[in-house]
């Protein structure tokens, strides 16, 4: 391991993340899903190395070192990186329409769940709280209506996604899901 400006795997794979962020979970699943060997460096929130700056000038988790040196930023970049760079994984359709179709659910689930969620669970004022909670169901039921458009399109296989297995869907939205079960 090089230490001269940061820790990282020379001609390996260094994931820069914090276990509680679940954009950093996505970049974590991906390894693990791919099967692919990598080092974590846990990154604290609150407390972050004088170094991570030369990681990510933005200063958020993750971020990816790859074996050239190359530093990527961003959960889903890093987790289509991965599921790229290793084909044989299996964590996105070479069918380019299903590509498309995955990321448009992608995008509405990060539309209209997450950020929905994230402003319920903060607003302490109940009549916000009510609205936040409206806007939240209305979401679930746009992702519900997308899920059933999914099932029956040509390329939807009869269920969601890769339906039985672990790929790039499951990989990017179960981390937020997996927050809301106690």
């Amino acid at each position: 391991m090089s230490t001269s400006d940061y820790p990282y795997v020379e001609g390996g794979y260094t994931l820069y993340s914090n276990e509680l962020c679940p954009y950093a979970q996505r970049a974590l699943r991906a390894f693990d899903a791919a099967n692919v060997e990598h080092k974590v460096e846990q990154i604290d929130l609150k407390n972050k190395p004088s170094w991570y700056h030369l990681v990510n000038p933005q200063l958020k988790v993750p971020a990816l070192r790859t074996p050239d040196g190359t530093i990527l930023i961003e959960s889903l970049v890093i987790a289509e990186f991965i599921a790229d760079e290793f084909p044989e994984s299996n964590l996105l359709s070479s069918n380019a329409t299903e590509r498309a179709q995955l990321r448009l659910f992608i995008e509405l689930f990060g539309t209209r769940f997450n950020p929905l969620v994230y402003r319920l669970l903060m607003t302490a004022d109940a009549d916000e709280q009510e609205k936040h909670k409206q806007a939240l169901l209305g979401g679930l039921e746009d992702i519900s209506k997308e899920l059933e458009r999914q099932s029956k399109r040509k390329s939807g296989k009869g269920g969601l996604f890769w339906y039985g297995k672990w790929g790039y869907a499951e990989i990017t939205l179960s981390s937020f899901v997996g927050l809301l079960v106690p």
